[in-house]
């Protein structure tokens, strides 16, 4: 086994890093504190190519492997959620189903601008209710002649509503057979009639990420915009969530390492008794420990990466992933405040941020109680 990274590996995470450091880093709090979406910032991330990284060259992106990309993720996360969410969520959710299941005429006509970072793309299956149960969608699709006519709502859906966001691939019951809903995924573009995007305000966490309500009335969309085959969608979605885990085990293993330096450094800069925190037992076994949980899901995530890149199964693993690398996230953004102590709880202090932000990871792209169901299954239970 070798565990060494590349050197173009190596890189990436440096240039990601410094980028993080220097340029997320400084606005991060006001960011979060305004709940206010950076345009400038995207736009920064896609011009260090950050955008459609796996992505073949020919439709605009690095054509780089997958652990690369999620090194970046990684990365972004250990200094702020908001960005990583756009990233992540624009990359496997919104790009992924498209280079994966699209006809090549759809992967030049919108592949390209979304490499960039000057357009964004929205995956559209969440519903208010249909969550866990992503087949209990009600959104409808009916063929009408050329062209589709949909209705009904989505909810919870990132780099929907921003002015870059420029469409969204749409989960719909598309009919009937033998009493089962037919699942089909159809691509609406931002601008169609009927198609309204609403920023969600309010929230807790990735405060300086964009989330939206979505509603379709009579929204009605050419035939040729329907992804992969009708009676597929549900297929789509799932195998796209597949490579979603991965991205969402990245934010929490840059979420759970972010906030153990936090720990880390503030242990070793706070004195009490006459010397740091950091030389009491109590403090230095915490720290001990969340380095080794770090340690765990960094070599569990990158396992599951090389499984993905060598064409290897890796649904298993990757639902592992994003099940031990979110919840590592939560204790290790926990234990961070209490070494801080009352400093943990207030703004100033980046922690309360981790803290708020590492909350999402057990509830988005699958819970951690479904993503034990998923792991239940594949050992054969």
């Amino acid at each position: 086994m070798d565990f060494e990274l590349t050197e173009e590996q190596k890189l990436i995470r440096e240039t990601v890093r410094d980028f993080a450091e220097r340029e997320i880093k400084p606005v991060a709090k006001e960011l979060d504190e305004k709940a206010m979406f950076s345009y400038d910032l995207t736009k920064k991330m896609g011009e260090i190519g950050l955008f459609g990284m796996n992505i073949p060259e020919k439709y605009g992106g690095q054509g780089l492997d997958t652990l690369s990309y999620i090194i970046s993720v990684e990365e972004l996360a250990r200094i702020d959620g908001s960005q990583a969410a756009t990233l992540a969520a624009h990359n496997s959710l919104g790009i992924g189903p498209l280079i994966e299941y699209g006809t090549e005429e759809q992967k030049l006509k919108y592949i390209p601008q979304l490499c960039t970072g000057e357009a964004l793309w929205s995956f559209g299956l969440t519903e208010a209710g249909a969550g866990s149960d992503s087949r209990g969608s009600k959104t409808t699709a009916v063929l009408d002649g050329d062209e589709w006519v949909i209705n009904g709502s989505k909810i919870f859906i990132t780099n929907a509503s921003v002015d870059i966001s420029v469409g969204c691939t749409v989960q719909v019951v598309s009919g009937e057979e033998n009493g089962k809903k037919i699942f089909t995924t159809i691509i609406v573009e931002k601008d169609t009639p009927g198609f309204r995007r609403i920023p969600m305000h309010g929230k807790m966490m990735w405060r300086a990420s964009d989330t939206a309500e979505l509603f379709f009335d009579d929204v009605r969309v050419p035939k040729e915009n329907l992804l992969g085959k009708v009676g597929e969608g549900s297929h789509i979605m799932l195998h796209t969530l597949d490579g979603g885990r991965l991205s969402i085990a990245a934010m929490g293993l840059g979420c759970a390492q972010g906030a153990f330096e936090l720990a880390l450094n503030y242990a070793n800069e706070r004195k009490q008794f006459g010397k740091p925190i950091s030389k009491f037992q109590i403090n230095a076994f915490k720290l001990a420990d969340m380095a080794t949980k770090i340690e765990l899901g960094r070599n569990l995530l990158y396992k599951a990466c090389w499984l993905k890149d060598n064409g290897k199964p890796y649904s298993k693993e990757a639902a592992m992933s994003k099940l031990y690398c979110s919840e590592i996230a939560k204790e290790v953004a926990d234990e961070s405040v209490q070494i801080h102590g009352g400093y943990g709880l207030m703004k100033d202090y980046d922690v309360e941020r981790f803290y708020r932000d590492q909350r999402l990871l057990q509830i988005g792209e699958g819970t951690s109680e479904i993503q034990r169901l998923v792991i239940s299954r594949l050992i054969g239970c």
